[in-house]
């Protein structure tokens, strides 16, 4: 991973469009700070889209949609993605699953959670869990102290034995039936609302992430870029991104904003 000070001004001049994550992305300790949502804002007033992909639930990602400075948000690991029309004043969900669909996934995620919770009894139920449509988030550093590598891996065993997609965040173990993931959704974003086909046209984009559940945006984009706790991922991951802030969470995404804005100006 090369410094964020290091990308040609000339790659970066042809980004028009910010893919990035939220967890430790944008946040610092668990908060949405002031300079990484100026920056977020600033990178919109440039013409740059922004569009957070993120493990977040439903309920979060309305919210966000509704009142940021985004084009629209891809949710729950890629389970749906909510754009609203501020004119039309109008909401578009776009789900990965048919209603009844997640309505049975939902049925089997409610029955699996007691038996992670009685096989790793130090985790919990996310605290967000009740604004979840289609996944399962099981917490090991957010409200709890933080797990062992190996309770965390016994989380996604638990979610493999029964056929389950897991995904592991920095703080959450999210996981899902389907074979749908941030990638696969924000391509379709990208498509119906952006009039971008990322496979053709992926040079006009970026991705900032932080953790483990990156790692297909990181393996697919041409332009990928990881705040500084990225690092603490090295080993677990196949992928890297090609660049590296200097800065940690949402002090990253602000200095890695200034380099973009600077290059468009």
């Amino acid at each position: 991973m090369r410094p964020i000070s290091e990308v040609s001004r000339d790659v970066l001049r042809e980004i028009r469009y910010v893919f990035t994550d939220i967890d430790d992305t944008l946040t610092e300790d668990g908060s949405l700070t002031a300079n990484a949502y100026a920056a977020v804002e600033a990178l919109e007033k440039s013409g740059i889209a922004v569009v957070p992909i993120t493990g977040r639930p439903a309920g979060w990602c309305d919210l966000i949609a509704r009142f940021w400075p985004v084009q629209g948000v891809v949710g729950e690991n890629g389970a749906f993605y909510f754009r609203y029309d501020q004119k039309a004043r109008r909401m578009e969900r776009f789900y990965a699953d048919a209603p009844e669909d997640r309505e049975q996934k939902k049925k089997k995620l409610s029955q699996l959670a007691s038996t992670i919770l009685d096989q790793v009894p130090n985790c919990a139920i996310s605290a967000d869990q009740s604004y979840r449509e289609t996944d399962l988030a099981i917490d090991f550093a957010e409200d709890v102290s933080r797990l062992t590598e190996e309770e965390i891996e016994m989380i996604v065993g638990a979610f493999h034995k029964v056929g389950a997609t897991a995904k592991v965040s920095s703080i959450h173990v999210n996981g899902w039936f389907g074979d749908y993931d941030k990638l696969s959704m924000t391509k379709i974003f990208s498509d119906r609302c952006l009039d971008l086909n990322l496979d053709t046209h992926g040079q006009t984009s970026i991705f900032i992430g932080d953790s483990p559940n990156d790692a297909p945006m990181f393996n697919f984009f041409q332009h990928s870029v990881g705040v500084a706790n990225i690092r603490a991922f090295e080993g677990r991951l196949k992928t890297l991104p090609r660049f590296v802030t200097e800065g940690f969470g949402g002090k990253g995404f602000a200095e890695f904003s200034q380099v973009l804005i600077a290059a468009h100006r």
